[in-house]
């Protein structure tokens, strides 16, 4: 636990008065609860990624460097993962079935690794092959950030498809604000298009740029540990992790800068300011902003298996321990409601193929929301 200063404290206090959203709602919790959860698969520490295979089947990803193949709550290791690099927040990130899994059985997952040698290490993109749901084969690397550093904070990492055959995934600016998240040229602090053979696409927006990273699809970003498509339009949904306040939830296009740390509603951990801007021209405003902060990871939408619950926003809280619901009108947050609270760090949610919600909780594993009747 930091300990702050009474200046700091004031600071902080003063900061979240002047940057608070216009009628944003507060956090509630509900009055009935009309769901329960059970446990799908326990003994997982930190339980970072899942990709469901089946209703009955998935794989989850612990961070340590495992991942584990679990079928009916029977968790097996799959072999053949490269060295994972385990430091800080870093480790065996996400994981996500290809669009083409069905007929190929290829996955992709983002890990901390360092294939070049020397000390540090940094996020990677790999594909691979499961073959007979005990092994890794054919595990290629398609993108690689670097520079490696001994930094063990803000590895990202989310990933999702369009449909139009891309994938993208998130790296983290890294510890690096002042330099990673609005150079081009560097890695760290973005998100990231490629084809799913690991080639760039023609259209991205940087293509042909001069000292760019072509792989960019967005960039001004801290740290995304969450990524959803929305089940209607096809649009990219993230959100970052603030410093102090200022998580940020954003909707993204090509091209666009999400201005960290050039603009933040968030302050240092010490209570002093970053910036005194909000806004900037050239820089988008976030969907939605925390203040305080809430520590989000992992995002999904809620399907017609909760019909009160269908087309919201669920988030995780690593912080506060618990599931936040969103409900969203009008494009508006105009309700916050807090799902299983106390339940722990809520690492990771995902819709199952059934429609139900599953979380990875740190310390437990796997569980799945239940409606109740």
């Amino acid at each position: 636990m930091k300990s702050y200063t009474l200046f700091g404290w004031l600071t902080f206090l003063s900061f979240l008065t002047s940057c608070a959203q216009e009628n944003t709602p507060p956090i509630q919790t509900p009055t009935t609860i009309d769901y329960t959860y059970e446990m799908v698969v326990d003994g997982i520490d930190i339980p970072w990624g899942m990709a469901f295979i089946s209703t009955d089947q998935l794989l989850v990803t612990e961070k340590s460097g495992v991942l584990y193949l679990v079928t009916k709550g029977v968790k097996k290791e799959v072999k053949g993962l490269p060295s994972i690099y385990v430091r800080g927040q870093g480790g065996l990130l996400d994981v996500a079935l290809g669009p083409d899994f069905e007929n190929t059985k290829r996955l992709f997952f983002t890990a901390a690794v360092n294939t070049e040698g020397g000390k540090g290490g940094n996020t990677a993109l790999y594909s691979a092959i499961l073959k007979d749901n005990v092994t890794l084969e054919d595990v290629n690397l398609l993108y690689k950030a670097v520079p490696n550093t001994k930094t063990a904070q803000h590895w990202g990492s989310r990933i999702v498809f369009d449909q139009e055959g891309h994938i993208f995934f998130t790296i983290g600016d890294r510890g690096n604000r002042e330099v990673n998240p609005q150079d081009l040229s560097r890695d760290g602090g973005k998100v990231y298009r490629l084809n799913l053979d690991g080639s760039i696409p023609n259209d991205n927006p940087f293509v042909g740029q001069d000292n760019t990273k072509e792989a960019v699809y967005s960039y001004g970003h801290r740290n995304p540990q969450g990524m959803t498509v929305h089940p209607k339009t096809g649009v990219i949904w993230a959100h970052e992790h603030g410093p102090r306040g200022g998580d940020e939830i954003n909707i993204i296009q090509a091209g666009n800068n999400y201005g960290w740390p050039e603009i933040t509603y968030g302050i240092n951990y010490s209570g002093t300011r970053i910036t005194n801007k909000t806004r900037l021209p050239g820089m988008e405003q976030p969907y939605y902003y925390w203040v305080p902060s809430i520590a989000p990871s992992g995002m999904a939408f809620g399907s017609n298996a909760y019909p009160e619950w269908e087309g919201n926003l669920f988030v995780g809280s690593l912080h506060f321990e618990y599931l936040e619901r969103l409900v969203i009108k009008n494009n508006t947050v105009v309700k916050r409601e807090k799902i299983l609270e106390d339940i722990g760090r809520v690492r990771n949610v995902v819709t199952g193929p059934d429609g139900l919600l599953y979380l990875g909780v740190e310390g437990k594993g796997i569980l799945k929301i239940v409606p109740k009747g």
